[in-house]
């Protein structure tokens, strides 16, 4: 039975490894060839110092590439005549470098960065594996240090995010589940590498998305080191922060496929992969269109054996790698939506509940305290005397930032300093809750 690769610190990911030549990259010579050809004559590149940023490729390689073309006789030198060439050789497509870029386009409107053979993206997310991250109880609080929560709820949550298997959070609304998993991903704090884009069976599929991917800072070499290993990596990837999806009631199961371009003939990778090596996040399920049913369906391959189905347009069903932590989020019981067999697939189920008194007094002194709202010992009294038990005494996480949010309204529209008193909160409790009756139309 193979062994697992034991946890790495979340600091040590292993970046993909610089492409020395051509053969490195994984790609044909033809497709290479066809993307530089589309490339300079969709961009009017010219130089090498602008094609090798374009293509994402080290100096040598572009240079390389280049050279074939020019062997075709697809690329011909320009010479450096021109005032902005800084004493850089110049090219330029031949007749038949333009014919070719134009057939190369008819298949393809894809240029720019080389994109990464699916087989080769499979050893990176090997290498930076949510699985491989170590989350220790400090830095998950430090995380979560904004929200007032139970220890035993750390005790759930620590070796939930450690595993990086699924999680379902469920309980009453309005008690910190959509917080908790900003939280999670927020503890996760490495940096990973992103494909630009990939390719499988002479497809590409458009990976990085700066909307979900946070691009890192590159990294900066001591300028009195004598050895320089900032930024030593393969360029077709982009350094950043663990990704996070977040999605909530708009989702289907459409959203989770590839989405193809007619116009450009090429894909764009679904939501999941995005997430690759990061955090997805389905919040309010239950409130999609889709039945929850239905959509953890559509996880229980990737949740169980760690890699999706996706389908070209051809109908050719191909494997992508699943490495994602999924966070499913809910309001409704478990068992009201979902059936044995797919709680069975959900490997952590932790329930959020709302707090107990002290714990909502707590909430509630360091919101009135952030807000700059003084506290009044008459008025919490009649809140907790008076108010809550008209509704059994249930808190929920939410209520402080309401009721004070609609004390400061009150304040502000009265023109009085922010002090809350019993009145007061009389009025942010009325539009706390709507009062049950019929209405006569």
């Amino acid at each position: 039975m193979k062994m697992d690769t034991p946890p790495t610190p979340a600091s040590g990911v292993e970046p993909p490894p610089p492409c020395r030549n051509m053969e490195d990259t994984g790609l044909t010579p033809v497709m290479m060839r066809d993307i530089l050809l589309k490339t300079m004559f969709r961009m009017n590149a010219e130089h090498v110092s602008q094609l090798e940023k374009i293509l994402c490729l080290p100096t040598r390689v572009t240079q390389e590439l280049i050279d074939s073309a020019r062997d075709q006789g697809l690329v011909e030198a320009t010479g450096t005549l021109h005032a902005t060439s800084g004493n850089e050789m110049g090219y330029r497509l031949s007749d038949g470098g333009k014919a070719r870029a134009l057939d190369a386009l008819s298949q393809s409107e894809y240029y720019g960065a080389m994109p990464v053979p699916l087989d080769k993206y499979y050893e990176q997310v090997e290498r930076q594996s949510i699985k491989k991250i170590q989350i220790t109880r400090d830095q998950l609080t430090g995380a979560m240090g904004h929200l007032i929560l139970p220890n035993e709820l750390l005790d759930h949550l620590g070796p939930a995010v450690g595993s990086g298997r699924s999680i379902l959070m469920y309980g009453p609304p309005g008690n910190g589940k959509s917080s908790i998993s900003n939280g999670i991903r927020d503890a996760l704090g490495d940096k990973i590498y992103v494909p630009r884009a990939i390719l499988y069976s002479g497809q590409v599929i458009t990976v990085y998305d700066p909307i979900v991917h946070s691009k890192a800072e590159d990294q900066v070499d001591d300028p009195n080191s004598l050895r320089r290993t900032s930024n030593r990596y393969d360029r077709r990837y982009v350094r950043c922060q663990r990704p996070t999806v977040i999605t909530g009631g708009e989702l289907t199961l459409d959203m989770l496929d590839l989405v193809y371009n007619p116009t450009a003939r090429t894909y764009t990778a679904p939501l999941q992969l995005k997430s690759t090596g990061g955090v997805f996040i389905v919040d309010d399920l239950g409130r999609q269109s889709e039945p929850p049913q239905a959509l953890i369906n559509r996880w229980i391959v990737p949740l169980e054996e760690g890699k999706d189905i996706l389908a070209l347009q051809s109908g050719e069903k191909f494997e992508v790698p699943f490495d994602t932590l999924v966070i499913f989020s809910t309001n409704f019981h478990p068992n009201e939506i979902f059936d044995k067999a797919a709680l069975r697939r959900i490997f952590f189920k932790i329930k959020i509940d709302g707090p107990g008194q002290e714990d909502f007094l707590k909430i509630f002194a360091m919101v009135a305290k952030k807000k700059k709202m003084q506290l009044d010992e008459a008025a919490l009294i009649h809140l907790l005397k008076k108010k809550y038990p008209t509704i059994d005494n249930i808190y929920a996480n939410y209520q402080p930032v309401f009721l004070i949010d609609q004390m400061i309204a009150i304040c502000d529209f009265e023109g009085i300093p922010y002090r809350m008193s019993p009145d007061l909160i009389d009025r942010a409790w009325a539009n706390m809750f709507v009062k049950d009756e019929k209405i006569i139309h």
